[in-house]
């Protein structure tokens, strides 16, 4: 698991924002703990969304060079 300073991979965080997603539906937290769960959940949404336009990027760099050659 990543340090707390470091990003967590991609399942890492889609792991633990299912385990949050659980937690906020079981309703047995507190207002208080619910909120803070609701914070992590936002931070790790968007640390997974970070990951899949990194590799969108990257497919869509990879497919340059081939379009490119297909047109020759």
């Amino acid at each position: 698991m990543a340090t707390k300073d470091a990003k967590p991979s991609y399942e890492e965080a889609r792991d633990e924002l299912a385990e949050i997603v659980e937690s906020l539906e079981d309703g047995s937290a507190t207002l208080e703990e619910s909120l803070k769960l609701w914070e992590r959940g936002e931070e790790l949404a968007k640390i997974c969304q970070e990951w899949l336009d990194g590799a969108k990027k990257k497919l869509d760099a990879a497919k340059k060079p081939a379009k490119a050659s297909e047109a020759e």
